[in-house]
């Protein structure tokens, strides 16, 4: 990002300094792909970089040639706001033919893994396009086979207000003029592509994946098992105690949780996205929400595991 200070300019002028952006920014967006293993030829998508993900669900959902729009019931909320009269469906039967479907590839509160892929080939033939938010999955997997991605550097370790919105082909969304090969508007964020470009590319873990399977074991029969599950984000449900008492005794011992997702958590209402797996309100209302991160240490799963031990015996 230092970088990208240093030879700031507005990367759509002509001049000398703007070409020079120019060059880093297409360098960053280059590497993204890259890294993200959407570079190759046989998987070579657009990339247009957005202010987070948030915004490339906009881009994705309003700006799309198909006018009917489908999500499924456990998508963030910005997938709502962005696409507010759109189906909410929850069976795959019922994804129907020639739209944009939105299903996110990891799950934000319980961590489970939906078969992106598998759905997208079960609905191309009739003309549907699946866009899906990979905020939670990229740079920590494999990113699924889909006609829309969206990821946001904030998850893996880079910049606040920078994502980006991937694509397989520019025709799939109308242009409405401005920047990014008139697909969004607004000045690039040089620093902050660089910046995501860097943090993909570094990428590593504090901890193992053997550590965090067993992080998840230690932490009993109060984590919820709904499907596939990734092994950094975690739905606990504690035996009597509520989400709002969990999340005040756990912030009093140092640790930072959620109840739903981090983006709405603060509301300590009833997760929308609990109710749509089927959680009954009485485990979901002593139910959190437990993410780790890329800087999260041994230490630090070691230090949880015995304050949720000893908040489970009381």
């Amino acid at each position: 990002m230092e970088e990208g200070f240093a030879i700031w300019a507005n990367p759509s002028s002509p001049h000398g300094e703007g070409r020079k952006a120019k060059a880093a920014l297409e360098d960053a967006r280059a590497r993204i792909k890259r890294a993200l293993g959407l570079g190759q030829n046989d998987k070579n998508y657009e990339l247009i970089f957005t202010s987070g993900a948030s915004e490339a669900l906009a881009i994705g959902l309003q700006q799309s040639k198909k006018d009917r729009r489908i999500v499924s019931a456990v998508e963030h909320d910005a997938v709502f706001r962005a696409a507010p009269d759109a189906e909410v469906v929850s069976d795959e039967t019922a994804f129907g033919d020639d739209a944009i479907l939105a299903v996110q590839h990891v799950n934000s509160e319980t961590g489970v893994i939906n078969p992106v892929a598998q759905m997208a080939e079960t609905v191309k033939a009739g003309g549907t396009v699946v866009l899906s938010d990979c905020s939670q999955s990229a740079g920590k997997m494999a990113l699924p086979d889909a006609d829309m991605l969206v990821v946001s550097a904030h998850k893996f370790g880079g910049p606040i207000g920078i994502g980006a919105l991937l694509l397989r082909d520019f025709n799939l969304l109308n242009p409405i003029g401005g920047h990014e090969r008139g697909y969004r508007q607004g000045t690039e964020n040089v620093p902050g592509a660089l910046g995501m470009a860097a943090a993909l590319e570094a990428g590593d873990w504090q901890t193992t994946e053997a550590q965090r399977r067993s992080f998840a074991e230690r932490l009993g029969e109060g984590v919820l098992t709904i499907g596939d599950q990734a092994d950094y984000i975690f739905a606990v449900t504690h035996p009597s105690m509520s989400a709002q008492a969990l999340l005040i005794r756990l912030d009093a011992m140092g640790f930072a949780v959620s109840a739903g997702s981090a983006c709405s958590s603060g509301t300590l209402k009833k997760s929308r996205v609990l109710d749509a797996f089927g959680v009954s309100d009485e485990i979901a209302a002593r139910t959190i929400r437990v993410s780790l991160g890329w800087s999260t240490t041994p230490d630090e799963l070691e230090a949880f595991a015995q304050a949720w031990s000893s908040l489970a015996q009381t």
